[in-house]
């Protein structure tokens, strides 16, 4: 039995994809409570850890695997890009601390493969010396800049352990039907072997988002619902809408650009951000002109990133969670086909003989 343990957990999306791809996730560590609850709810063998700073590696169950999703409010582009020397994301070292207690602690056992997922930024982050770093601190060595002097959006170093492969994935080409625009570097370490490119790189199967959902939560029957057209209703048109291009154009009078505000049917939604909610145009097809500028409901953010609808919807007591909490929480998820993807790699890799 594969096993999984998850830092910086959140809403559960790396338990998830794991257990879709028949790895049972053992623990998880995170602080906010309307996340751990909908975690619990979803997981309830599951057993959670509290605050990363207060774990030991090697005191805790090992498992095969151990992904985490570190904060990227210091590294993000639109954060204050301090940098891993900033109080949030310097908390990723805690996160390479507990793997080398663990192994340390397991005879170099476990965990075999680690996963780590943030922002795009952090390959820019600090004059790109903060990536260099993040892989510094994984394979405890000096890696040398690129000749180039920046980061590839997709890499590999190899030499002693781990196997490191990093890539580049944007969630809008990942699943059927089309995500959200969600661009995050994932870093694979393999300390088990030389597998890491064929976990992050090996071409599978697109992701199939699951479908809306009926009465009770349950899939609605593939027969019950008609083309709009053909049942005589009006067909809805979603746009997304670039607020800041809006301003810009508004702005410098520039009319044509701020038309194209609204987007269009080739355009991706915008990335889902903890901090804001996203607006977009909806109109009908027969009546463009009585259309609106909405916000994204929690639902509709559910879909965006692949998850199930409701996921966000209740904690484990059954106490509905707020608006505004599940806004932030999904705005702060991992894109679950993203994650499936590399929870396949993995369990194809590990699931071979030596």
């Amino acid at each position: 039995m594969l096993t999984l343990g998850s830092l910086f957990d959140g809403i559960g999306v790396f338990p998830l994809a794991a257990h879709r791809q028949g790895v049972t996730p053992l623990w998880a560590s995170e602080i906010r409570k309307a996340p751990v609850s909908i975690t619990k709810r979803h997981f309830p063998e599951m057993e959670h850890l509290g605050d990363i700073t207060e774990l030991d590696g090697g005191k805790i169950p090992p498992v095969h695997i151990i992904t985490f999703g570190s904060p990227c409010q210091n590294l993000s582009q639109i954060g204050d890009r301090s940098g891993l020397a900033g109080e949030k994301s310097n908390l990723f070292f805690h996160a390479i601390r507990i793997i080398r207690e663990m192994r340390c602690a397991t005879g170099n056992l476990y965990p075999i493969i680690s996963v780590w997922e943030n922002v795009m930024g952090s390959l820019s982050s600090n004059d790109r010396l903060d990536y260099r770093a993040v892989l510094a601190a994984f394979t405890d060595a000096e890696v040398p800049m690129p000749p180039s002097g920046r980061w590839a959006n997709a890499g590999m170093v190899r030499g002693d352990v781990p196997d490191l492969s990093w890539r580049l994935m944007d969630a809008q080409y990942w699943s059927v039907p089309r995500l959200a625009r969600r661009q995050r570097i994932f870093i694979v370490a393999d300390f088990g072997g030389r597998r890491a490119h064929e976990i992050l790189f090996k071409p599978r199967p697109m992701f199939q988002v699951p479908p809306p959902c009926g009465k009770g939560g349950l899939s609605a029957a593939p027969g019950d619902r008609g083309p709009v057209i053909e049942t005589g209703g009006r067909v809805p048109i979603v746009r997304p809408f670039q607020l800041f291009r809006m301003r810009g154009a508004a702005k410098d009078r520039y009319h044509v650009q701020f038309r194209d505000s609204f987007g269009f049917a080739t355009d991706p939604f915008p990335t889902l951000l903890a901090s804001a909610v996203n607006p977009f145009a909806f109109y009908y097809e027969d009546d463009p002109l009585d259309g609106c500028i909405r916000y994204v409901t929690e639902t509709e953010a559910e879909r965006l990133m692949g998850l199930p609808e409701g996921w966000t919807a209740y904690g484990a007591e059954g106490e509905a969670i707020s608006a505004a909490q599940r806004q932030q929480a999904l705005g702060n998820a991992i894109a679950l086909p993203c994650a499936e993807y590399i929870m396949a790699g993995i369990r194809e890799v590990l699931a071979r003989p030596p």
